[in-house]
């Protein structure tokens, strides 16, 4: 019978205790030490697991290990372990979205007695962070009675994240309160909540415990104090950070331009961005699209555009903001020909798809007449919302192009968008364009029924210039009067309107009206006022005005107010005030300009200075033929056939037409384009004789008919004449 295994040697009378008496001392150490360094070997082996399940987002697996290096608490295991594994699992749950099994862990730290370790502490209030749960991660900052300032960083942090800018601040003294001394990472967090809440005396409070607390310059820090200063509008401090600073970054400079663009002191802040380039600071997009930005406001458009290209030969590519930014400027100066370069950025750099760019597509086609390829892109648009409705129909409407419009406003009903204010004011200017009052007034019922007006004083002054232009000016004033809030564009529709009646006087007191209320005019009110000046004969009224533009009212002469001038002395026949003004002004003049002054000439028939308008106006060869009839009239009407000779070649040599002259006539129902000589109009038998009749009427109430050159109708009749001066 073999011996029995040792294992199984039953050592009777004889405890555990007794029996280890027996073994010797080496033996137990030598034991000892192999089970602990396999223990610590497997769970080193599960912790490795664990974070490898959690990396991997098999969340369930990281939590069986952590369970079983739990069992093996029996073994040895050490605390260190234990906040290892509870440390991956608490991030494996912030990354995978896993509020529960946070919780649950949370929960578990509670029970272990860890919830004041700082690392736990860390996590904790990341991990409720990651939620927006910051109520529970500022009760873990709360409840652990660390005096550390990290912690109430991380916490004031997410306050600052998620934009409660109000928490911070509030959680902030919370901290200074409980003697926690604040450090380089707390303050400009601090500060960006009181540029976020514009708590500048807060901000000053803070820029003191700053300069007090004796740390080390921190460029952070003083870049988060610019900003501050800068967003609460105090930028003349701001500078004086940033002139001081001994380093600066991007952020700085940023800081510093973003800050000057809030305040619209594109000035400095375009200064400042030419400042950078001489320096050699690297230039971010944010750089290039806030001052892109600034010179589309201040209507520098072509240098907007020229930006984009400096942008990418810099190294940044377009963004959809600049995208945004050049089509805005393309818009404005009608340029199709860049706009389509934009376009096709777009396309290249995979932006053409996002709504805000198709919307500015649609717009800037629109505006550059390009109407085909803005409807096509309307169209081709999966979901047409309110922007891209407003942006067709003003697009029509900015051509005066009615039919279309209406139309597109009736499918705009139809599809069920209700119009905004936006779509009504963009309809209401060609409502008073095209001469059709009876819509307006829908219009203005239509807004009424939703009781607008009180809302958006832009709809109040649609309908003040419609009623204006329309010559209801005692219309437009009665709805002037009614409003209890006017800025200068409502003051400015109604003194327009006052001149296209020739009413100057009561445009100068609504004028002056508008200076007493400390409404300050811009250069459209003081084309407004100068016309109104020059339609009524006021002469010295609108001198004065001309001389005080720039000195009392702030508004620097356009090429516009000088064009106003030459009119206003041109119809009061005092030519050589206009003559000088033409000369002595800072701008080239326009062909309108010159055609102004030569109208003037021929009536108070100043041959002189008409024909050296005329010679300088045929030098811009204009390719419209309305520069061209007032010239022939003139020469016509003084008998100088050889010049007006030159006019008629000048005119076949570069294809120069005259437009048919064109009349809206009001049949009822609505307006109807008439042209001289239309024979389209299934009704032209009955309207000519009628017109004929009228025309007998008026000449026989003493009505005289103007006797002016026509270029197509009566070049026969002068052909003999020119022969003859020959």
């Amino acid at each position: 019978m073999p011996s029995p295994s040792p294992c199984y040697l039953r050592l009777r009378g004889l405890s555990i205790s007794q029996i280890q008496k027996f073994i010797p001392k080496e033996w137990k150490q030598i034991k000892s030490s192999a089970t602990g360094e396999r223990d610590g070997s497997r769970v080193d082996s599960l912790l490795t697991s664990l974070q490898d399940f959690g990396s991997k987002g098999r969340l369930f697996q990281a939590f069986r290990t952590f369970s079983l290096i739990q069992c093996q608490s029996s073994f040895g295991v050490t605390r260190d372990a234990i906040l290892k594994a509870v440390s991956f699992l608490l991030l494996s749950c912030s990354d995978l979205k896993s509020l529960s099994e946070g919780r649950q862990l949370h929960a578990f730290i509670i029970c272990l007695g860890l919830d004041k370790h700082p690392v736990l502490i860390r996590k904790l209030i990341n991990f409720y962070s990651v939620f927006n749960l910051l109520a529970d991660a500022h009760l873990v900052t709360e409840t652990s009675k660390s005096l550390h300032p990290f912690h109430w960083n991380l916490l004031i942090s997410a306050y600052v994240r998620n934009g409660l800018s109000r928490e911070a601040l509030s959680t902030y003294g919370q901290m200074v309160n409980a003697g926690i001394r604040p450090d380089n990472f707390t303050y400009p967090s601090v500060l960006k909540a009181c540029g976020q809440e514009l708590n500048l005396d807060l901000g000053r409070e803070v820029h003191k415990s700053i300069d007090a607390s004796r740390l080390d310059w921190c460029l952070f820090v003083q870049n988060a104090l610019v900003s501050m200063y800068a967003r609460c509008g105090e930028v003349d401090d701001a500078r004086k950070l940033f002139d001081e600073m001994p380093e600066k970054d991007v952020v700085s400079w940023n800081s510093m331009i973003s800050g000057y663009a809030c305040k619209g002191r594109w000035r400095e802040a375009f200064e400042l961005f030419e400042s950078m380039r001489m320096q050699g600071v690297e230039l971010n997009i944010i750089t290039w699209n806030t001052i892109a930005g600034g010179c589309l406001k201040t209507g520098n458009y072509e240098g907007a555009v020229e930006l984009l290209p400096q942008m990418e030969t810099s190294g940044i590519p377009l963004d959809s903001v600049a995208l945004l930014i050049g089509l805005g400027a393309c818009s404005h100066m009608g340029s199709l020909i860049m706009g389509k370069e934009i376009h096709c950025v777009a396309i290249r750099s995979n932006f053409s798809g996002l709504h805000n760019v198709q919307n500015a597509l649609i717009n800037m086609y629109a505006r550059c007449k390009d109407l085909r390829h803005a409807h096509n892109l309307f169209q081709s648009l999966e979901a047409k919302s309110m922007i891209s409705w407003n942006s067709i129909i003003s697009g029509y409407a900015h051509w005066d192009l009615s039919e279309e419009a209406s139309y597109l406003f009736r499918k705009m009903l139809f599809s069920g968008i209700e119009p905004n204010y936006v779509t009504i004011a963009s309809i209401l200017p060609l409502c008073a364009r095209v001469a059709n009052l009876q819509h307006g007034k829908e219009f203005h019922c239509y807004i009424i029924r939703r009781v607008w007006l009180d809302d958006y004083l832009l709809l109040c002054n649609a309908l003040v210039d419609m009623y204006a232009r329309s010559g209801k000016v005692f219309l437009a004033r009665r709805l002037f009067d009614m409003l209890s809030k006017k800025d200068e564009l409502t003051y400015t529709s109604l003194i327009a309107g006052y001149g296209i009646q020739g009413e100057g006087h009561a445009a100068i007191k609504l004028f002056e009206e508008m200076i007493r209320f400390q409404i300050k005019p811009d250069h459209v009110t003081m084309v407004a006022i100068l016309s109104a000046c020059s339609h009524s004969g006021l002469v010295t009224q609108g001198h004065m005005l001309f001389e005080k533009m720039l000195t009392v009212y702030g508004v620097i002469p356009r090429l516009e107010h000088y064009s106003c001038m030459v009119d206003l002395f041109g119809r009061a026949g005092l030519l050589k005030k206009a003559e000088e003004i033409i000369r002595r002004m800072p701008y080239h003049p326009s062909p309108a300009m010159w055609v102004t002054l030569i109208g003037a000439c021929r009536i108070h028939g100043n041959t002189e200075i008409g024909e050296w308008a005329a010679e300088k106006l045929l030098e811009i060869r204009p390719e419209t033929s309305d520069y061209y009839v007032p010239i022939a009239n003139m020469y016509a009407s003084a008998g100088c056939w050889n010049k007006l000779a030159r006019v008629r070649t000048f005119m076949r040599d570069l294809g120069v037409r005259k437009a048919p002259g064109c009349a809206w006539v009001d049949a009822g129902a609505g307006c109807s384009p008439f042209f001289v000589e239309d024979t389209s109009n299934s009704q032209s038998n009955e309207i000519y004789p009628l017109l004929g009749g009228l025309t007998k009427q008026m000449k026989d109430a003493g009505y005289v008919v103007a006797e002016d050159f026509d270029l197509d109708d009566e070049f026969e009749e002068y052909d003999e004449q020119l022969l003859l001066a020959k």
